[in-house]
């Protein structure tokens, strides 16, 4: 049985470098966020329900999800927001288990940004590694990435389980308030530990 570590954290703390890093190592990494953009990729197993369930007007010329206009929609209205998760989230979890059946490394490093909150995949892991930074640093990295203003990225922010809550349920934590060497370092020090525990597991 594969070893599976959670990888988790807020909006523009870094999980996607940290992700990366393990990669580097030749850890497989299975991110929900990525399989989300896939399935609405032109041709994508979402788009025919989406198309169904919203209107052909939140499906871009090119057959992908017009992801501007969804969130605007999800964003301002909870029943859209819900039927769009009843959507994706059961064909996302269909496609992390086929991943994790084929998986090859020592341990799995499974991206989920909703883990916490999300019993089924806190059902799949056996550990969870939070990526942590202080709230301004956080702001700062959301607004510039997403090109999202500064009250934008306080809702988005507001929306996610407090951070409190995300480091009272960790197992790890790495504290990503430094630079991406920093960061690649606190990873290697991760993967040390984590093969080692995969091996007895």
């Amino acid at each position: 049985m594969h070893l599976i570590i959670g990888l988790t954290g807020g909006i523009g703390c870094g999980k996607s470098a940290a992700s990366q890093f393990f990669s580097e190592l030749g850890v497989d990494v299975i991110d929900t966020d990525v399989i989300s953009q896939q399935l609405t990729q032109p041709a994508g197993l979402a788009i025919h329900p989406i198309k169904e369930q919203f209107g052909k007007d939140f499906i871009t010329a090119g057959g992908a999800l017009d992801r501007s206009k969804m969130r605007e929609l999800v964003f301002s209205n909870d029943d859209a927001r819900l039927r769009l998760e009843n959507i994706l989230h059961p064909l996302i979890l269909q496609e992390t288990l086929l991943h994790i059946k084929q998986s090859q490394s020592p341990y799995i490093i499974l991206v989920v940004p909703l883990l916490i909150e999300n019993r089924e995949y806190r059902a799949l892991v056996q550990r969870i590694l939070v990526i942590d930074c202080d709230e301004d640093q956080q702001l700062k990295r959301t607004m510039s990435r997403s090109q999202l203003s500064e009250q934008q990225a306080k809702s988005i922010m507001a929306a996610q389980i407090s951070r409190e809550i995300r480091l009272q349920n960790a197992n790890d934590v790495i504290v990503n308030n430094r630079d991406l060497a920093h960061l690649k370092s606190e990873v290697l020090r991760l993967h040390y530990t984590y093969l080692s525990l995969s091996q007895n597991s």
